[in-house]
């Protein structure tokens, strides 16, 4: 299977993650696409996967589809092997969770749990990146996630962003997953959080805040959330190529925006980051690219973690797969 490499921009992370690969673990390895993703991840020197579910299933598939996994660690949670290990994991639960309501024997039982248990490899250190969701919905996994692996310092909110790749180079929109009525402040923190995770995949970003109406025109609603962050902005981070609110032909299109708004700050300037209103909007416009069929959707991608995790769409391809662990260890390497 091609790595879908062709671009530059998938060419620069896929190098980066083989220059130093991490344990990445797969809480929902009883599915073929997630086993040959981690097979493909690791005879491609990207991860050392380790592999979360019961022995015998996996063998099967492993037998059944001719696959080579040998040097990955499968994990059989629930194995009396492991019986010491959701102990130790369960009183790692219970020092973080205690007070917020979790007793010994719940977080006993939680261990039992793959996607919990996984995502405490995470937090002690026995893993370096966790990815699920391909067999979960997306907010029972992301819920799980930031309850055992939290928000980094500083961050309020967690911020959902997806690359789309286009025929013109890669956009980048935000927030598509987490946040469904922003604040002002919430949209500060996205942007600020957004721009910086743009500069990992070495671009400049240049970002457009939409809503349905330009520069002030509408005042009320989401426009008036938008323009007050953009203020905020303009003000105390004055080095970010940002502004708004505006319409979306108008951030797409330069000549247009520079002649009816001369005013603004991204003048001459092409657009690569889109910071949505809301989530309904990210996320019916990344989905409208992707079904379109004219471009390729990497993540979504969680930013805004304590250590590195991802929720993959259900039931997304092993190229997604793969793509997702390729960032997972970049995200790693940079928390080493």
């Amino acid at each position: 299977m091609r790595l879908g490499t062709e671009n530059e921009l998938l060419r620069t992370i896929f190098n980066k993650a083989k220059k130093a690969p991490k344990r990445v673990v797969f809480p929902e390895a009883n599915n073929f696409n997630i086993l040959k993703a981690a097979q493909i991840a690791l005879h491609e020197g990207i991860a050392k996967p380790i592999l979360l579910g019961n022995n015998e299933n996996i063998q099967r598939l492993v037998e059944e589809n001719d696959l080579d996994l040998e040097g990955a660690e499968i994990i059989d949670i629930r194995s009396e092997a492991e019986r010491a290990r959701r102990t130790r994991y369960a009183d790692v639960l219970c020092a973080k969770l205690g007070r917020k309501g979790l007793v010994h024997k719940e977080a006993v039982e939680k261990m039992f749990d793959r996607n919990y248990f996984a995502a405490t490899m995470v937090e002690v250190g026995e893993a370096d990146a966790f990815i699920s969701g391909y067999a979960t919905r997306y907010f029972e996994t992301l819920n799980i996630a930031e309850k055992v692996i939290g928000k980094e310092k500083g961050m309020k909110t967690l911020v959902g962003m997806n690359i789309v790749m286009t025929k013109k180079g890669p956009l980048f929109f935000a927030d598509t997953t987490v946040n469904s009525e922003p604040t002002s402040e919430s949209l500060i923190d996205t942007t600020l959080i957004t721009a910086r995770a743009v500069k990992k995949f070495n671009q400049e970003p240049v970002m457009a805040m939409l809503s349905y109406s330009n520069f002030g025109a509408v005042k009320k609603g989401s426009p008036k959330r938008v323009h007050k962050a953009i203020e905020s902005l303009h003000t105390n981070h004055p080095e970010l190529a940002v502004d708004g609110e505006m319409l979306l032909n108008f951030a797409m299109d330069k000549n247009l925006r520079d002649a009816n708004f001369p005013f603004n700050k991204l003048k001459g300037k092409d657009v690569n980051t889109l910071i949505f209103p809301n989530l309904s909007s990210g996320n019916i416009a990344y989905k409208l690219m992707q079904d379109l069929g004219d471009s390729e959707n990497i993540g979504p991608i969680i930013l805004g973690t304590a250590k590195p995790f991802h929720v993959v769409p259900m039931g997304c391809t092993v190229r997604e797969l793969i793509n997702m662990t390729a960032i997972a260890v970049v995200d790693a390497q940079e928390e080493k």
